[in-house]
C-alpha cells in the first residue's frame, strides 16, 4: 500500500478543463495521485469534504518594493497576504525596489531578499529602460521571467520610462534572447501634456486626473508596441489592460501571428471611474479606472476567452504617499493582491456566473503556460507541483482592514462583501496558511525561485 506525505480527501477538484470529485495525493512537493477513493496512508490527511480545491493562484504582477522600498510593502508582509489570499506564486516587478532590476547585481540582491522572506515561490522580472539594453542578456542569464517596460512614466524617478527606439532594440534583444517582454501601454505625450494643461489652468481633482488619461492613450500605445513585436519577433504581453477596445487590438494581432498576450486586473473588473470619485486615493492606478460601459466590454471580452490572465497589479505606499490634495500627486497604485481569488469568485462567479474552471485558467494555467511554466506550475494534475488553496466557496464576510496582511492597511475593497473564505494554502505541499494563521517555513522547505524553461 502507497504511503504519501499528505491526502486531501473528498474535494472538489476544480482544474481548467472542468470540476470534479476526488482525492489528491502529495510526495516530494508533487502531486503524485489523484483518484475517487484514493488508497493508501499517509503522514498528514486533510479533510476537503464541502471545500473547492483550486490550483493556487500565480500572481504575475506585483510590486514587493524591496530592497530599498521596504516601508512601502516588501516579501515578508507581500508574501503573507498572497498565501491568505489562495496566491503560491508570483511575479515581482523590477521597479519600485531602489535599486530596480536592471543589472545582475541588482537582480542579486532582490533575489537574496526575496529568499530571505518570501513565504511562496516565484520569479523576478528584469526592467527595460534608456541605457540598459545591453544588459539585458545578463538578467536573462540570471533567470528573469521576462522584461518589463514603461511607455509612459513609472511614477519613480529611477525607472525611465523607455523611447521608442530603445524598446524597438530592447524587443529585439529579447527575441534573440526568447524572454517575453511586457509593457505599460499609456501613450506618454498625451498624458503629460493632458496632466500638465490641468494643473496650468488649477484643476487637480478627481475627475482632472482621470480626464488626463483617456482610452486613446492606452489603444495607441497598444498599437504601437504590438507593431514593435510583430516588426521584431518579440513575444509581447500587455499589462493591466484596461478596456474591451484595448483586447480586441490584442485580440486581431493575435489572429496576424503576432505573439502577443494580455492579463487584465480585479480593479478594472470590480470598480469604475464613479466608484473612484466615491473612494478618492486608494483606487487610484494607471490606466485609471474606466467608465461602466468600458467595464462592460472588458466583461464580455473576457467572457469569450480574449484576456489570457488576471492578476493584482499590487502596488502599495504608505498612507502618507495616498494622502494630498492634488490627486495628481497622489500615488497611483492599488493594494489587492490579498484580494484576487475572492473578488473573481465575488463579482464574477457568484454574480456573473463566472465558471469556477475559467477561474483557474484566468489565474493559474494560463499564467503558467505563457511564461514557461507549465507543466510544473499552474495545474492540478500528477506531477506537478502540489500548489493549491482550499475554498470555502459557501462563506461569505465584509472584508475589514485588520483583515489585510498588507504593511498599510488600506484598500479600495474594505467594507465589500467577499465570497470564498480560503481555508488552507499549501506550496509545494507544504501548508503555509491555514484557519487565518501562518505556518513558518524552514529553510530546507523555503520559497523557491523559479526559472522559466
Amino acid at each position: 500500500m502507497n504511503l504519501y506525505d499528505l491526502i486531501v480527501r473528498n474535494a472538489t477538484l476544480v482544474t481548467a478543463t472542468g470540476v470534479s470529485k476526488a482525492d489528491l495525493a502529495i510526495a516530494d512537493g508533487c502531486i503524485i495521485a489523484i483518484e475517487p477513493e484514493l488508497a493508501g496512508t499517509s503522514n498528514e490527511e486533510i479533510n476537503a469534504e464541502g471545500l473547492y480545491v483550486l490550483p493556487g493562484v500565480i500572481d504575475a504582477h506585483v510590486h514587493f518594493n524591496e530592497p530599498g522600498r521596504t516601508n512601502w510593502e516588501g516579501f515578508a508582509t507581500g508574501t503573507r497576504a498572497l498565501a491568505a489570499g489562495g496566491t503560491t506564486m508570483f511575479f515581482d516587478m523590477p521597479l519600485n525596489a531602489h535599486p530596480p532590476t536592471l543589472d545582475a547585481a541588482s537582480f542579486e540582491l532582490k533575489l537574496a531578499a526575496a529568499q530571505a522572506s518570501s513565504l511562496v515561490d516565484f520569479a523576478l522580472w528584469g526592467g527595460l529602460v534608456p541605457g540598459n539594453v545591453a544588459k539585458m542578456e545578463e538578467l536573462a542569464a540570471c533567470g528573469v521571467i521576462g522584461f518589463k517596460a514603461f511607455m509612459s512614466k513609472s511614477g519613480t524617478d529611477d525607472f525611465v520610462a523607455v523611447d521608442d527606439l530603445t524598446l524597438y532594440e530592447g524587443m529585439r534583444e529579447a527575441a534573440r534572447l526568447g524572454k517575453i517582454v511586457a509593457v505599460h501601454a499609456e501613450n506618454e505625450q498625451i498624458t503629460s501634456h493632458l496632466a500638465r494643461r490641468a494643473l496650468e489652468q488649477g484643476r487637480s481633482g478627481i475627475r482632472d486626473y482621470l480626464a488626463s488619461r483617456p482610452l486613446i492613450a492606452e489603444l495607441e500605445a497598444v498599437a504601437r508596441a504590438i507593431l514593435f513585436a510583430a516588426e521584431t519577433g518579440c513575444a509581447l504581453h500587455i499589462v493591466h489592460i484596461s478596456s474591451g477596445r484595448g483586447v480586441s487590438l490584442v485580440t486581431e494581432a493575435r489572429a496576424r501571428g503576432v505573439d502577443v498576450s494580455c492579463e487584465t486586473c480585479p480593479h478594472y473588473l470590480v470598480l469604475t471611474e464613479a466608484d473612484a470619485e466615491e473612494l478618492g486615493a486608494v483606487a487610484k492606478c494607471a490606466p485609471p479606472l474606466r467608465a461602466q460601459q468600458e467595464q462592460e466590454a472588458l466583461w464580455q471580452q473576457l467572457f469569450a476567452g480574449n484576456v489570457h490572465m488576471i492578476t493584482s497589479d499590487h502596488s502599495p505606499a504608505p498612507t502618507s504617499m495616498k494622502t494630498d490634495s492634488n490627486f495628481f500627486h497622489v500615488w497611483g497604485g492599488i493594494s489587492g493582491c490579498q484580494s484576487l481569488l475572492q473578488l473573481l469568485l465575488t463579482d464574477g462567479y457568484e454574480r456573473r456566473q463566472l465558471p469556477l474552471p475559467m477561474i483557474a485558467a484566468l489565474t493559474a494555467e494560463n499564467v503558467a503556460r505563457r511564461f514557461g511554466l507549465f507543466p510544473r506550475k499552474g495545474h492540478l494534475a500528477v506531477g506537478a507541483d502540489a500548489d493549491i488553496v482550499l475554498v470555502d466557496l459557501a462563506s461569505q464576510r465584509m472584508l475589514e482592514a485588520a483583515d489585510l496582511c498588507y504593511r498599510h492597511q488600506h484598500s479600495p475593497y474594505v467594507g465589500k462583501m467577499l465570497r470564498g473564505r480560503v481555508v488552507r494554502t499549501l506550496v509545494r505541499g507544504t501548508t503555509v496558511f491555514v484557519d487565518g494563521k501562518f505556518i513558518s517555513r524552514s529553510y530546507s522547505n523555503g520559497a523557491q525561485f523559479v526559472r522559466s524553461q
